[in-house]
């Protein structure tokens, strides 16, 4: 349910956020929601995916230092959750449970940007007594 797309520079700002949302609605039920996305934004084409991960893997709950950044997670995270998809895909108004952003420099003529989406599979835990 990941997706990386090597975007220009000119699409700024609303270009990451709708190819976010857009490889959220594509992605539908098939992550079971509710989901926590994680977004890189910069570096390279490895870079991008790499930042994606490590944000996917912050604490749920955790905001981001940088306050712009913290604006564009829960904008994110609100934009998401109006898709409708909703727990497990029956609709609703919870898709997502958390955005994070991590970014890094990058060439001036590029904006590579990652989406890494949780599965079901990586929401369990296990304790031994």
């Amino acid at each position: 349910m990941s997706a990386i797309k090597m975007m220009p520079p000119s699409a700024g700002r609303q270009g990451v956020i709708d190819f976010v949302l857009d490889t959220v609605k594509k992605a539908g039920p098939n992550p079971c929601p509710p989901i926590v996305v994680g977004v890189g934004i910069g570096g390279n084409f490895e870079k991008a995916a790499l930042l994606a991960k490590e944000a996917l893997l912050r604490p749920v709950g955790s905001v981001n230092p940088d306050a712009e950044l913290a604006q564009l997670e829960k904008e994110l995270l609100e934009g998401i959750n109006k898709l409708g998809i909703g727990p497990q895909g029956f609709g609703g108004v919870v898709t997502a449970l958390d955005v994070h952003v991590n970014t890094f420099p990058c060439h001036i003529a590029s904006l590579p940007v990652a989406v890494n989406i949780n599965c079901h599979a990586a929401r369990h835990k296990t304790k031994v007594l």
